[in-house]
């Protein structure tokens, strides 16, 4: 019944904002409410088309339910993280933990989807164009790859450059080369790397020193192993569950793979990239541990996969449809790439200890070249047997 009074309103304020209403200007923004309400009433009247019942918004809203069980797990690990910190008893499992960390956690998802949104909206207006949205999912990412103390201002500069350099300019949703939250992550890197890396950066209020006891680092566990404290480091099942200082969102694999079998599931995700992804990275671990020379390589290659946002970003940002790779071959070439890499430059590079970030622009890169290749293959191979 209320759904259908919501229809009513909707179709009674309608013609307002079609051509020749006051607010006509607004056309394109007024049709982007709607069609996140509603499944649009508009069908193919000719040529071949895939009918289907799941259009871009409710792909994008199955990705978001994905990264939801990583959201809950990073707001409690914020208020758990603190509460350590500050020398207070603190349980991992406490409403006291998740209402701390929403307060601090919501805050980043709110600017990350404004400044987005708003660019998208802006541009969408401009051009006349339907609004893209792709950034449905970008927006609920790019808060939990960034370490909690990064300032607001810090994430809504780094959100517009990614959609304007990244996305904007390419043509919009499907049309970027580059994962857009990952090059946000990849322009607060570079651009403001005391806010990127250290121990202090990844427990809220360690920045400005807040009540911090002594004696509490902060550090993750990869800081542990690159700087061979391996007796330092978390157990596995710490690592696993997500006590652990880190991103916001990449600490629990735990949650991390409940968003994978939803992924996969569900037929969104491509679990050929995630698995072999997680092949890629094995493999680099296993060669690194019978050739170690140093405490980082000698590091079981199973911790490097719950180690800093390996799980998360072969997950969720390797498999983002338009920047990977997009035959079924192309795409066990691409995920296994970014696996391999993501640990090779994670253990080789001191400079970069956190090398998913790195692997998966570089692939992101090279995956369109990856798909020719394997396209062309299949082009010989076909010509082989028409010749035979």
């Amino acid at each position: 019944m209320k759904n259908g009074k919501i229809r009513q309103l909707v179709d009674k304020i309608k013609p307002t904002f079609e051509k020749g209403g006051k607010l006509s200007f607004l056309q394109s923004t007024f049709e982007g409410f709607e069609t996140f309400l509603f499944v649009p009433n508009t069908v193919t009247n000719k040529g071949s088309h895939i009918r289907d019942s799941i259009d871009m918004k409710r792909t994008m809203a199955i990705v978001v339910m994905a990264v939801v069980p990583a959201v809950l797990m990073g707001m409690l690990n914020t208020g758990f993280q603190h509460f350590l910190s500050i020398g207070e008893d603190a349980t991992f499992w406490s409403w006291a933990g998740l209402w701390y960390g929403f307060l601090k956690v919501m805050p980043f998802i709110i600017v990350s989807y404004l400044v987005g949104l708003g660019i998208e909206f802006a541009v969408a207006q401009v051009k006349g164009h339907e609004i893209n949205e792709g950034f449905l999912v970008s927006g609920i990412l790019i808060p939990l790859i960034i370490p909690i103390d990064t300032p607001l201002w810090m994430v809504a500069l780094a959100t517009a450059f990614a959609v304007i350099i990244g996305k904007e300019i390419f043509g919009g949703t499907g049309m970027n080369i580059f994962n857009v939250a990952l090059l946000t992550r990849a322009f607060l890197f570079f651009a403001y790397p005391s806010y990127m890396s250290g121990d202090r950066i990844w427990i809220d209020g360690m920045l400005q020193g807040d009540g911090v006891i002594d004696g509490f680092s902060g550090a993750t566990p990869l800081a542990e192993a690159a700087a061979g404290n391996m007796d330092n480091l978390p157990s596995v099942m710490e690592m696993f569950m997500g006590y652990i200082p880190g991103s916001i969102g990449e600490t629990s694999t735990l949650a991390i793979l409940i968003g994978a079998v939803i992924l996969i599931y569900t037929g969104i995700g491509s679990w050929k990239i995630m698995l072999s992804g997680v092949v890629g990275g094995a493999a680099m671990g296993i060669l690194l541990n019978i050739f170690a020379v140093n405490t980082l390589m000698e590091v079981p290659f199973w911790h490097h996969l719950m180690m800093g946002g390996f799980a998360f970003g072969v997950i969720f940002m390797a498999t983002d449809p338009v920047t990977a790779a997009q035959t079924e071959t192309g795409k066990w070439i691409y995920g296994f790439l970014v696996g391999l890499l993501a640990i090779l430059i994670r253990v080789l590079n001191p400079a970069y200890p956190e090398g998913v970030m790195l692997a998966i622009l570089f692939m992101n890169v090279f995956a369109p070249l990856i798909d020719h290749y394997v396209v062309e293959a299949n082009i010989k191979k076909r010509l082989k047997r028409l010749k035979a």
